[in-house]
């Protein structure tokens, strides 16, 4: 099984293209945790909830692949300890000492890098639409520091999900 992780700023479709891969390849994925965690919440969110966040995702990825490894060609994963990593370090300048280790760990087949050519949508759990171009820049080069292969998505609607699909038959067909 091939875990493919979706990743990119707030409000670039990352859900909706997990969903619909999930659905072309009847393959499971693994909805964003966080955005459940902190809309639960009934005070700020805090370093030890962001911790517990990635925590949470760490162990839904290894249930996921204990449970659909010899089953599913693909893993989709809506979102990334990455975009958790960089959380940690543009909101506290400081992330828990086991996180790099846990990204490593996770051995990401291949990234979807979503771009912020999609509108601004606001909700009560995003906080930066003045910042997508700077969190893309920075998911990037985690992602090429780990030397993992990855696809950048864009377009609107259709358009980006074929963008995606396409690039996950081209890096399965080498």
């Amino acid at each position: 099984m091939k875990i493919i992780s979706i990743i990119g700023p707030e409000s670039t479709g990352k859900t909706m293209l997990a969903s619909a891969l999930a659905k072309q390849y009847a393959c499971p994925w693994i909805p964003e945790y966080a955005r459940t965690y902190i809309e639960s919440l009934t005070r700020p969110y805090n370093y030890q909830d962001v911790e517990f966040i990635a925590q949470k995702q760490v162990a839904a990825q290894k249930q996921a692949i204990a449970t659909f490894a010899h089953e599913k060609p693909y893993l989709f994963l809506d979102t990334d300890l990455i975009i958790t990593k960089v959380w940690f370090l543009h909101v506290y300048q400081t992330c828990p000492n086991w996180l790099q280790d846990a990204i490593v760990a996770t051995q990401i087949d291949a990234f979807l890098l979503c771009q912020a050519d999609l509108p601004w949508e606001a909700d009560p759990v995003r906080e930066n639409g003045h910042l997508r171009t700077f969190f893309y820049d920075w998911y990037q080069r985690e992602i090429e520091a780990l030397d993992t292969p990855f696809f950048i998505v864009n377009g609107v609607g259709a358009k980006r999900i074929q963008t995606a699909i396409k690039a996950i038959e081209d890096w399965c067909a080498k």
